[in-house]
């Protein structure tokens, strides 16, 4: 059974720094507004968007050690140490929080990188980690909200087009899976 959402929302507010915490807020009222808009369930996309970091502050030694252990992770996701509380956020949802919906654990895990052929769920929480407004009230944001009144996918295109323009533009290596999935959107 699932903890319930009050020892989930204490235990992020002990092991999120205040910041993180105020960024998950804001993508879990970003992902359910998206959610109301494209046809998913809302309560599942806010629940999903608050707990998305909840790997974000460990310890990097703790988060190798769950990468080593217990998880076998694709060659994308070992690409940069910036991502890899995604895999392991979902991997906390399951083993602490007794999270077992797969769309949920999905979502989490490719919310740092993304995946060729996400589902509209994981789009959704994709997008609102990258676009909500509490913490990321950001210009370059502007064009992927305006964006979403096409689509989830126009949105996504110009999401990753931004990220690999900001790589290239700092000299840093581009994952073969972020090219791959800017490649199948277009």
């Amino acid at each position: 059974m699932t903890c319930t959402y009050e020892y989930i929302d204490n235990w992020l507010k002990i092991n999120l720094s205040p910041e993180r915490y105020e960024h998950s807020l804001g993508t879990a009222e970003c992902a359910r507004e998206l959610a109301e808009r494209f046809g998913e369930n809302p309560e599942k996309a806010y629940f999903t968007g608050l707990i998305h970091d909840c790997a974000k502050c460990l310890p990097k030694d703790e988060t190798l050690h769950i990468i080593k252990t217990f998880l076998n992770l694709e060659d994308g996701e070992l690409c940069s140490p910036k991502t890899h509380h995604a895999p392991v956020g979902a991997y906390i949802a399951k083993k602490e929080f007794k999270i077992d919906d797969e769309e949920i654990l999905s979502a989490i895990r490719w919310h740092t990188i993304g995946k060729v052929n996400m589902t509209p769920f994981e789009k959704i929480i994709f997008l609102a980690d990258k676009i909500e407004t509490r913490t990321r009230p950001c210009e370059i944001c502007e064009p992927i909200r305006e964006a979403l009144n096409e689509s989830l996918d126009k949105a996504l295109l110009l999401c990753y087009k931004n990220t690999i323009k900001s790589l290239v533009d700092r000299d840093l290596r581009i994952c073969t899976a972020t090219i791959d999935i800017y490649n199948s959107l277009l």
